[in-house]
């Protein structure tokens, strides 16, 4: 992404984060109706959360699984993601900034309001655990991708935990195929941001570390 790409997609963005962040906030401010008139108002207002829901599960279930989880090979796992990072995904794909094709498809007629309506959804998700996988992890890489994810310090926006947070997305227990894939991209550019954080992090780290860092992600437990 150039500079000037950069800027139009801030320009424009900045507006729907701040907006989803607002909603957030009036969402936690929100107290129970205090009158039977008012919980039934409530009942009888257009259920846009229900819309969304709705529709996630007749468009984006076939691919990202009923609870945001799939079995599907190189599909990320929506579990868990917060509003905030969804949303400035489904911008990316919506304006061609990432490139993947079912996406952009999908993506490409939706209003801002969708944008928002679907990252609202998508960020009520609970996170799934991934399944037990058939062996044990390998310990030396795990230990190797411990350490690398300190010294390139990955834990300083995805957490010690690696559950990020906002914009940042969860990462722990992530597939393992999708993480790679975004590592490679990051690192040779295929693939943009938002933010040059991703690009200028794994500047610093080789590319045959990216494996083992995408290996220690997707096992990490938490544990």
């Amino acid at each position: 992404m150039t500079h000037w790409q950069r800027v139009a997609t801030t320009a424009v963005l900045v507006p729907l984060l701040a907006s989803v962040c607002a909603t957030a906030e009036a969402q936690a401010r929100k107290k129970p109706a205090a009158s039977a008139a008012s919980a039934a108002s409530a009942a009888t207002a257009p259920a846009g959360a229900a819309v969304y829901a709705e529709r996630f599960k007749t468009v984006c279930a076939a691919c990202h699984g009923a609870d945001g989880r799939s079995d599907m090979a190189g599909v990320p796992v929506l579990a868990g993601q917060p509003s905030l990072y969804v949303i400035t995904q489904l911008f990316l794909f919506r304006e061609g900034r990432r490139n993947n094709e079912a996406m952009i498809a999908m993506a490409k007629p939706m209003k801002d309001d969708d944008l928002r309506g679907f990252s609202d959804y998508i960020g009520t998700l609970p996170a799934v655990p991934a399944p037990p996988p058939a062996t044990p992890p390998d310990a030396s890489r795990m230990s190797k991708g411990q350490a690398l994810a300190q010294q390139h310090k990955c834990v300083y926006c995805h957490g010690a935990d690696l559950a990020g947070g906002q914009q940042v997305p969860l990462i722990g227990g992530q597939k393992e195929d999708y993480v790679r894939a975004a590592l490679h991209g990051f690192k040779s550019g295929d693939r943009p941001a938002y933010t040059r954080a991703m690009t200028e992090a794994l500047s610093q780290v080789p590319v045959e570390d990216l494996d083992v860092l995408a290996y220690y992600v997707a096992n990490f437990t938490g544990k």
